[in-house]
């Protein structure tokens, strides 16, 4: 008589033991390491987006194809392009952008609008009719609050200049920010195209039970992961395949020296552009608004340079020279 244990329960014990072990893990907020999962696993992204995404039940994602990420306007000597993380179109054709955010700049949600807006307006070819668009959706995580927390601030349901902040369920509305186009005087009015989420993941408690298991999971994956030198990952997340998966894409052994160093440069980037960003404030307060923009101005570049942009990108966008950005 075979007294071994099935297959499934021998790879779940498997699964568990893996997790019980302490390992080196890159944190997945970091661009090197987001992109490694996000922006080379189409399988990763679809369960990413179908659990962060307020899409109907008959709406889920069930393929998706990767997209330049790069969006620059067909417009000669027109220089505000955008950069997203990952781009990518589903079997419906439609579009989903994503960015993760190590801090929030004050100009954050204009670039994000932007950036949804070209690839709105780009799926039209001459000739084209408008009932051929497709809706785009942008998802940004953002690692920093930028609302205060509960009604007053992050509330889902507060009304926005041009229209209204819809939330994704009770309990979701300090973190999680849903926003549609529109009617402000009858809310249940909306115009189709352009849907925006963006999540405040400092704001993401784990306890929460409000949202779905896998957006937890998801969230506690960015959260929670790389944020110590060796770490012990919770048995519950190595339990879904595709988060067991993303942890062994960002595990330290998985990257190159040169990729490890890139990654910890991008780290101490990310440092400096939330103390440029410190100091930004501080100098607005002090010496007036000249100096504090431009103080502000540079802790963006600094966090563009962070999220891996070239200088001459991060120049075309903020209007630095080379030199100053070489010089942060």
């Amino acid at each position: 008589m075979n007294s071994d244990p099935p297959a499934s329960t021998a790879a779940a014990a498997a699964a568990a033991g893996a997790a019980l072990r302490p390992r080196r893990y890159l944190d997945p907020k970091v661009d090197l390491a987001f992109k490694r999962v996000f922006g080379d696993h189409a399988n990763l992204l679809k369960s990413f987006l179908n659990a962060l995404l307020p899409l109907p039940d008959d709406g889920q994602i069930e393929s998706l194809e990767y997209l330049t990420p790069e969006q620059v306007p067909e417009v000669p000597g027109f220089l505000k392009y955008s950069i997203v993380d990952v781009k990518c179109v589903d079997q419906k054709g439609r579009i989903f952008i994503v960015e993760m955010q190590m801090m929030w700049a004050a100009t954050f949600e204009q670039r994000m609008v932007f950036g949804a807006s070209q690839a709105y307006i780009k799926q039209l070819r001459e000739g084209q009719s408008y009932s051929e668009l497709r809706p785009v959706y942008a998802l940004a995580i953002v690692n920093s609050s930028f609302l205060p927390a509960g009604p007053a601030g992050g509330e889902a349901g507060g009304e926005t200049e041009g229209g209204t902040a819809k939330g994704n369920g009770a309990g979701q509305s300090d973190y999680y920010h849903h926003y549609k186009i529109v009617n402000v005087e009858r809310p249940q009015q909306t115009l189709k195209g352009l849907e925006f989420v963006i999540i405040e993941l400092p704001k993401f408690r784990p306890e929460s039970r409000s949202e779905k298991r896998l957006q937890n999971l998801w969230l506690r994956f960015l959260r929670e992961t790389g944020q110590e030198p060796m770490q012990v990952i919770d048995a519950a997340l190595m339990q879904d395949q595709d988060i067991a998966e993303a942890l062994n894409l960002v595990e330290q052994s998985a990257f190159t020296e040169a990729e490890l160093n890139g990654y910890h440069t991008a780290l101490d980037r990310a440092r400096m552009a939330v103390d440029l960003m410190a100091e930004a404030k501080a100098k607005g307060k002090t010496e007036g608004k000249i100096e504090g923009a431009l103080a502000e101005k540079r802790a963006i570049a600094a966090a563009l340079l962070a999220d891996g942009l070239s200088i001459e990108r991060v120049s075309a966008l903020t209007g630095l020279t080379a030199r100053d950005l070489k010089a942060l």
